[in-house]
């Protein structure tokens, strides 16, 4: 499957005017050049784009990324010494967060109420959601079928990739809560942005049904018990910040 330069700029977040440079340069060239001028790339450029970004997010140079990529033939290997230094440099920034909320506890006169987040990579791991089919056909027969179809296109690895991102993206949650982020505040509803992008993969909720898929996170202690495990309050955190988000650029 071949994607072309403006839906790679899409799926990264990387300008089409940098992935131009990127060719120019040989950093990542596409993979073919079609008839009508536009560039299209394949799989494997699209996991050097990846491995080129991890590397510019750890400070990298463009000169010092071509060379770390090309000198390592092995992408599995390589890929494991970039989410190795990607894990180091997570909890350097954890660590960060943590002084700084310490001290704008501290300047704001009030005790430090600490939170404590687990972080596993894979919060759903062995998780079975046909359990729940008979439940959510009958609730939602139209987003079920829908659902279903969309599962059933998926790999397992397919499904393993969205569990560790949903899961990630919990974590991240937590961080902000755990700093006494507000929910409104740009950066949450950013990331709420993603959440919600995270369940159009399935089904698209409008206005109202995102502020009420945000409540069952709390009413529904299934759903809760996940959130919980991550960090206490979690669940609520992520009810505010969906229905903050969904006021804020969600129609019904």
């Amino acid at each position: 499957m071949s994607w072309s330069i403006a839906q790679v700029a899409r799926m990264s977040g990387v300008t089409a005017r940098t992935l131009r440079h990127y060719d120019d340069i040989g950093l990542l060239k596409p993979d073919h050049v079609g008839a009508n001028g536009y560039r299209y790339y394949e799989e494997a450029q699209l996991l050097r784009l990846q491995q080129i970004l991890v590397l510019r997010e750890l400070g990298l140079g463009l000169a010092d990324i071509a060379t770390a990529i090309d000198s390592e033939p092995d992408l599995i290997a390589a890929l494991r010494r970039q989410h190795a230094r990607l894990i180091g440099e997570r909890d350097r920034l954890a660590r960060v967060a943590r002084t700084v909320a310490r001290t704008i506890a501290d300047l704001e006169g009030r005790p430090e109420v600490a939170v404590r987040i687990n972080r596993p990579e894979n919060l759903f791991e062995g998780f079975d959601s046909s359990q729940y089919d008979d439940e959510a056909r009958e609730r939602w027969p139209e987003d079920f079928e829908r659902a279903q179809r969309t599962r059933e296109s998926m790999t397992d690895a397919d499904v393993e990739r969205w569990q560790r991102e949903a899961t990630a993206a919990m974590i991240r949650m937590a961080e902000f809560m755990a700093a006494g982020t507000p929910v409104d505040d740009p950066a949450v509803l950013d990331e709420t942005h993603q959440h919600w992008l995270s369940i159009c993969h399935w089904w698209t909720p409008n206005r109202t049904a995102y502020t009420c898929l945000g409540r069952m996170y709390v009413d529904d202690e299934r759903f809760k018990a996940n959130y919980t495990k991550i960090a206490e309050g979690l669940a609520e955190y992520q009810a505010a910040a969906m229905a903050a988000y969904a006021e804020a650029r969600l129609s019904d």
